[in-house]
């Protein structure tokens, strides 16, 4: 028999079908494979290169500067002021804890009535020895203290007042600790703590060990004081960073946060959070209580912490700004506790924050949050809306994110912010924004130095029309790129107007000296505790009135400002004062204080451009002499 039989054909021929069918899918998968391999491949994340390509949204978001924008002007003053501060000697060895720090305080340490000024240094790369930390001779790298002579001009007595702390130094801030009148020192570092007692006689005493300040060791960065318990004697919070720890082998390693390729060593992804800690004052010596008190906060890589009365119940609350972890909101429930309420209040968000300003920018009544991020995360505008979303018992307060629609998000995506604040640059009754910025990223010609960027300056044209920046237009000061991180602002100067202070990292110290036109009166409100004694209840006034709120109304217009609420990053301003722009208003209609301890005092609105001195419980002194006199 010759052929095939037909079954046999039929699967002959099915079987080729099926081969062909293989082959066509195979050729067809190796193809796509083989396109796939020779498409270009993404370049890396680099600071600015999306601009040109997001030319249509920026285009869309450009905010042009309104005709009746001010003439704010600020230009670079240290040298005239005579402080020589260089931060950082030495040279990166590209570890984490040299690129955070550091910044600034001013207080009026010596009580004569104008701020002086603490600058936080590096004493030096890592890695550094014990005995490396206690030095405190050698002239570079250690913090300074300079004295504000009265006359615009400062003098360095870091030596003299024995203020000249070493060590890899983060943060400052001013307080009253033991109620003695005189302000002392808090300085965080990587390594311990320290605390400087101010003897009254221009010199320090260290008591960090005699207080339990300095017996944990981390990476501590913002530290704020306040009266938490109001009891009359302050409390100190202090953030925790991560748990750091060098291993020479993490060196030659990469990382990515988000798109952009950095060293291991830098990334604060790496490592673990470190807890925050809050020391309860207990008559001069402190506990640690964070724990107990529910503020420890062990999942948030903190930077930086602010203590305001956000729900207006009398009772200071805690936000902490959280780098690649949620932000943290803790409601002070009047008991020693506190609850967390950061995801029902609507500000638990993870980004790369770095600063807080803290300020009641509408004028509507309730205290508002600006944060500063990481690269291509824009900054945010917490608006308190208190009053606005109704609450309850498990939502007792609510903010809104309005930084795009008020002209702060977008315009900041190719920048890394730190020190921030709200300051009322040129006295019209609203609030206007600082942001200090500088990067993360070394520079591909020296990788011993980081990228500069220019600051940025925002001018509140009102809740209507939101924030302008005008950096360009205020200077040449706002044309310098710099690698900033604290910002701390005062009127140092006591001209009527406020100035900044700000840390370059690794380079010289800058002084923004508010040069503007005057658009408008101002007042100084400088509020100190009753006098010992004289307040027998269980809720109390400290010294230097830390949470006393002043409400001025003036002009047409409804302030308020929180004695102490204003953190930047590792920095602040002077402890026991504020300062209103007061517009063109040509008499003040109301001052009116609600003091820590519940009660409420009013004084006749002195005249624009005064000084208003207040003890609680006593009739107010007022210099009409104007705001450059020294406070008695």
């Amino acid at each position: 028999m010759t052929g095939d039989p037909a079954p046999n054909r039929g699967r002959r021929l099915r079987r080729l079908r099926r081969n062909l069918l293989f082959a066509g899918i195979a050729t067809a998968l190796a193809a796509t494979a083989l396109a796939i391999a020779l498409r270009p491949r993404p370049e890396p994340y680099a600071p600015g290169a999306d601009a040109g390509a997001n030319a249509e949204i920026t285009r869309g978001l450009a905010r042009n500067l309104p005709p009746d924008a001010p003439p704010i002007r600020l230009s670079d003053a240290a040298v005239d002021a005579g402080i020589a501060f260089r931060h950082f000697p030495g040279r990166r060895s590209t570890q984490l804890p040299e690129d955070m720090g550091s910044g600034a305080a001013w207080g009026d340490y010596d009580s004569d009535g104008d701020p002086d000024l603490f600058l936080v240094n590096l004493a030096g790369p890592l890695p550094r020895e014990p005995q490396d930390d206690r030095d405190s001779d050698a002239a570079a790298g250690r913090s300074a203290l300079f004295r504000n002579d009265g006359d615009g001009h400062f003098t360095d007595v870091t030596t003299l007042s024995g203020a000249g702390v070493g060590g890899i130094g983060m943060g400052a801030a001013w307080g009253d600790y033991d109620a003695d009148g005189r302000l002392d020192l808090a300085v965080t570092r990587f390594g311990a703590n320290v605390l400087l007692r101010n003897r009254g006689d221009g010199t320090f005493a260290d008591v960090s060990a005699a207080t339990g300040i300095g017996a944990p060791e981390g990476f501590w960065t913002g530290a704020a004081w306040a009266d938490y318990d109001r009891d009359g004697d302050v409390d100190l919070h202090v953030c925790g960073y991560v748990r750091y720890r060098f291993d020479p082998a993490d060196a030659s390693q990469t990382s990515r946060q988000y798109k952009a390729i950095v060293p291991y060593t830098l990334n604060p992804s790496t490592y673990p959070p470190e807890r925050n800690l809050l020391f309860r004052n207990e008559g001069g010596r402190f506990r640690e209580v964070a724990k107990d008190a529910g503020v420890d906060n062990l999942t948030g890589r903190s930077l930086s912490a602010a203590w305001a009365d956000f729900d207006n119940d009398g009772w200071p609350d805690l936000y902490v700004a959280n780098d690649v972890s949620d932000n943290a909101m803790f409601r002070n429930l009047g008991n020693g506790r506190f609850a967390d309420v950061s995801h029902s209040a609507w500000v638990a968000d993870y980004r790369g924050a770095m600063g807080l300003g803290v300020g009641d920018w509408e004028n509507d009544g309730d205290l508002d949050l600006f944060i500063t991020h990481w690269i291509a995360q824009e900054n945010a505008l917490y608006v308190n809306q208190h009053g606005v979303i109704a609450t309850s018992p498990t939502e007792p307060m609510h903010f809104v994110d309005m930084a795009d629609v008020n002209g702060l998000g977008q315009i900041a995506l190719d920048f890394i912010g730190w020190g921030t604040g709200f300051l009322d640059l040129d006295n019209d009754g609203r609030l206007d924004l600082f942001a200090a910025n500088g990067s993360t990223f070394q520079r591909d010609d020296d990788p011993s130095r980081l990228v500069p960027m220019k600051n940025q300056l925002f001018w509140n044209a009102g809740a209507e029309r939101g924030f302008f920046e005008i950096g360009a237009a205020a200077g040449e000061a706002f044309a310098v790129e710099n690698v900033a991180r604290g910002a701390a602002f005062a009127d140092y100067d006591a001209d009527g107007d406020e100035d900044i202070a700000l840390v370059v990292h690794g380079g010289d110290f800058r002084l923004l000296r508010n040069d503007s036109e005057r658009q408008g009166g101002a007042l100084r409100v400088v509020l100190r505790g009753p006098r010992p004694g004289q307040t027998p209840g269980r809720l109390r006034t400290s010294t230097f009135a830390l949470g006393a709120r002043v409400t001025v109304t003036a002009g047409g217009i409804r302030q308020i400002r929180e004695v102490g609420a204003g953190p930047s990053y590792l920095s602040q301003g002077p402890p026991g004062e504020v300062h209103f722009g007061l517009g063109s208003a040509t008499t003040i209609d109301r001052l009116e204080i609600l003091w820590p301890d519940g009660s409420t005092q009013t004084s006749p609105g002195p005249a624009p451009n005064s000084v208003l001195t207040i003890v609680e419980g006593e009739e107010p002194a007022i210099d009409t002499a104007g705001p450059h006199a020294p406070v008695p």
